[in-house]
């Protein structure tokens, strides 16, 4: 509970220094867009941190042993933190929508700032989630390698079964996003 928290704290942060360095007041329909965009990025990306530090961690171990394991389990520890990824994917999406890029930042209303925070919401929950659960995975199938490294194909797809639900929450919410009028 204590990680949840701080990581949410530190979106919030995340959120008020995008506000603050393209000019934007992080208060309104606005700000809660921009939270969002911060939400999908901090938490999918804390998420892919955690799960590719703890399979990072046991893949370590494993090649202190057997170091020509190294190629096998780098796969291994990498497939975490493609969450990440999907989270900035959204984010980008949603600072590209309110003309983030352009100059055109729009005045957003209360109502359509939620529903670009609710937007963001299934890939920066799917991203935290999946992530930490296919770092654990990916760490059993850090072990299998060890112990039986004919069978690291195995351990890569179950480890890449958890990506599906990452790969749906980036789906739901660029679906979300597109569904938004500004």
């Amino acid at each position: 509970m204590q990680l949840f928290i701080t990581v949410l704290s530190s979106v919030f942060l995340f959120a008020g220094i995008i506000g603050a360095f393209f000019g934007v007041g992080i208060g309104g329909g606005l700000g809660l867009a921009v939270l969002g965009a911060a939400t999908a990025v901090g938490l999918a990306g804390v998420g892919s941190a955690i799960g590719v530090g703890i399979a990072g961690e046991a893949a370590a171990g494993v090649t202190a042993e057997d170091p020509d394991k190294f190629g096998r389990l780098l796969l291994l520890q990498a497939l975490p933190g493609t969450q990440g990824f999907y989270g900035l994917i959204g984010g980008f999406l949603v600072m590209n929508k309110l003309g983030f890029f352009t100059g055109a930042i729009p005045d957003l209303s209360i109502e359509v700032g939620r529903q670009f925070l609710f937007a963001c919401l299934p890939v920066a929950l799917a991203g935290f989630l999946s992530a930490f659960f296919q770092g654990r995975v990916a760490v059993a199938g850090i072990n299998l390698t060890a112990k039986r490294p004919d069978q690291v194909g195995k351990a890569l797809i179950m480890t890449a079964m958890v990506e599906t639900y990452a790969v749906l929450g980036l789906l739901a919410t660029l679906l979300l996003l597109n569904a938004i009028r500004v």
